[in-house]
């Protein structure tokens, strides 16, 4: 893993990724791909999906545990932050030898780990995240970019890290 390639990569994902609106049955239909990605994988995967403050979408998969809700909601604590996804925050992070703690977050509460990917709106801003958890943390930003570039119609294979 070069740190970063990854981040070009991925900076070209949060550019990319982007909606011309996003509401509830926007995030109804994602997670239900997201959900049905999951369901393939046959992994035990919780996925949550929100506006900052509003929750619209969450399921937990056989399997999972009460454990991953709480992983969700402190990578989307990074992402409501950075307004960036969890992973390229803890990549970032990882490259400089510095952590969250020395910018005052506390662990408890923020985890710059994959899985948690901003919602960006054209003319709007970031108005909320797609945050799963369940996976190795690579796996769990890739799951998420990918279900976003169907939804999007954008080719997955120009976006992966891994293509």
């Amino acid at each position: 893993m070069n740190l970063e390639q990854d981040l070009k990569i991925i900076a070209e994902q949060e550019a990319r990724l982007r909606f011309e609106r996003f509401d509830a049955g926007v995030a109804w239909e994602l997670g239900l791909r997201l959900k049905k990605a999951a369901e393939a994988l046959h992994s035990a995967i919780a996925m949550d999906i929100g506006l900052f403050g509003q929750p619209l979408f969450f399921y937990a998969m056989p399997g999972s545990t009460p454990d991953q809700a709480d992983w969700i909601r402190r990578k989307r604590n990074v992402v409501q932050r950075f307004h960036r996804s969890s992973y390229a925050v803890g990549l970032m992070l990882k490259q400089k030898e510095t952590r969250l703690e020395e910018r005052g977050l506390e662990p408890r509460d923020y985890a710059a780990h994959g899985g948690g990917f901003p919602i960006w709106v054209n003319g709007v801003g970031c108005v909320g995240a797609v945050t799963v958890s369940g996976l190795p943390q690579r796996e769990d930003h890739e799951l998420v970019v990918e279900v976003l570039a169907g939804y999007l119609g954008l080719p997955y294979e120009e976006l992966a890290l891994d293509p």
